[in-house]
C-alpha cells in the first residue's frame, strides 16, 4: 500500500468517499447513493471535530446511513416528485384529441392513420380512405379512433 494511503487521517478518507459516492450518482443516477455519500460527509466531519477511532467511525457512517436512506424514504414517500407534464413519454397519449386522416380504410376495426410524417395503426370504426377521425385513446402503440 503507498506510504500516502497509510498516512491519510480518516476523516479524509470519510469526506473523499462522499464525493465519490456523490459523483457515481451523477454518473449512475438512482436516487440512492446521494445519500450514503451524505452519511460519509457527515462522518467525515465528526471524525474531523472529534477524535474517534475508525471502528466508532464505521458504526457512526452504519448509523447514518439507515437514519438518512430511511428518512429520504419517508420524505420522499410523503412528497412525491409530480412531472409537470405527464405524458412526456407517451407519444400516443399526447395525440389524444387529434384529427387524423385514415390513409389505409379502418375495415373490421383495423387501419392506418397519418400521424405527423408517418402513419399510426388505428382501431375503432370501419372509416374509408381520406376519412378524419379524432384521437380518443392510445392502446400501446395502437391509437383509437371515433369519426369526426
Amino acid at each position: 500500500m503507498p506510504d500516502w494511503i497509510a498516512n491519510m487521517e480518516p476523516h479524509w478518507a470519510w469526506l473523499s468517499l462522499g464525493v465519490l459516492l456523490a459523483a457515481a450518482e451523477i454518473v449512475a443516477p438512482g436516487f440512492f447513493l446521494i445519500w450514503l455519500g451524505g452519511a460519509a460527509v457527515i462522518t467525515g466531519i465528526v471524525a474531523w471535530v472529534l477524535p474517534i477511532g475508525v471502528p466508532l467511525q464505521l458504526g457512526i457512517f452504519a448509523v447514518l446511513a439507515v437514519i438518512i436512506l430511511y428518512g429520504a424514504r419517508k420524505w420522499l414517500r410523503d412528497n412525491p416528485i409530480v412531472s409537470t407534464d405527464p405524458l412526456l413519454n407517451q407519444r400516443g397519449g399526447r395525440l389524444i384529441g387529434e384529427v387524423l386522416t385514415v390513409t389505409q380504410a379502418i375495415e373490421d376495426g383495423r387501419g392506418r392513420a397519418k400521424v405527423g410524417d408517418g402513419e399510426w395503426p388505428v382501431r375503432g370504426p370501419d372509416a374509408a380512405e381520406g376519412t378524419k377521425v379524432r384521437v380518443v385513446s392510445a392502446d400501446g402503440g395502437v391509437l383509437v379512433v371515433e369519426a369526426v
